[in-house]
């Protein structure tokens, strides 16, 4: 990918995120079978320690909640229906992409089915590398499901592969994670929305 084109980080709803998010939506935006396979990658990555989730709601996918996780989400009910959670931080990155954390506070930062609604997302990823302990992990996962109108249209008019490829290419622009891994992970038989992730570590020439 060469640079992103004019428009790319536009959306079709520009109104106040606050807005959009003030009401509570005590659902789950991917299937069961998206969801256990979302649980066996963080499971398989081994994430846990402190654990930071971004635009999080009031359910995280681990089968096995970490020894500490901050959930950072817009909705402040959301965040305290979030039986997980041992911190939770009402924040909008759309609007601040700055963290409000601490330098090398997490072991681990983890993404799910939002990576699509950042208008700033390289400079959220650079951010989260300075939260993030050398060698951290950042794990994105996202499905072919989105709000359209919230949704960057640049995501709305990519293929899955283009969804793995913009991630991927967020990772890069960072400029502090070593070269991202990209996997399908579609449970058998799974008729549903395939969950796609990317994730990377954080490396030791990270920016901030």
């Amino acid at each position: 990918m060469t640079e992103f084109p004019g428009g790319f980080f536009e959306r079709s709803d520009e109104t106040d995120d606050a807005h959009f998010y003030s009401w509570p939506r005590l659902v789950t935006h991917i299937d069961d079978g998206a969801i256990a396979a979302v649980g066996a990658l963080y499971e398989e990555l081994a994430v846990d320690g402190d654990v930071l989730e971004l635009m999080a709601s009031w359910v995280s996918h681990f089968r096995v909640a970490p020894a500490r996780l901050t959930v950072l989400g817009m909705n402040a009910t959301e965040l305290e229906n979030n039986p997980q959670a041992s911190a939770r931080v009402v924040h909008d990155l759309n609007a601040q992409p700055t963290l409000p954390f601490a330098a090398s506070a997490f072991d681990a930062v983890v993404c799910c089915v939002s990576v699509d609604y950042l208008v700033q997302p390289i400079a959220v990823f650079r951010d989260v590398a300075r939260v993030l302990r050398s060698g951290g992990l950042f794990v994105c996962t996202f499905s072919n499901r989105c709000f359209p109108t919230k949704a960057i249209r640049g995501w709305l008019y990519a293929t899955d592969a283009g969804h793995c490829e913009i991630v991927a290419e967020y990772f890069r622009r960072a400029g502090a994670f070593a070269e991202p891994t990209v996997e399908r992970r579609t449970p058998a038989g799974h008729g549903g929305g395939p969950p796609f992730p990317v994730w990377g570590r954080s490396v030791d020439s990270r920016v901030g």
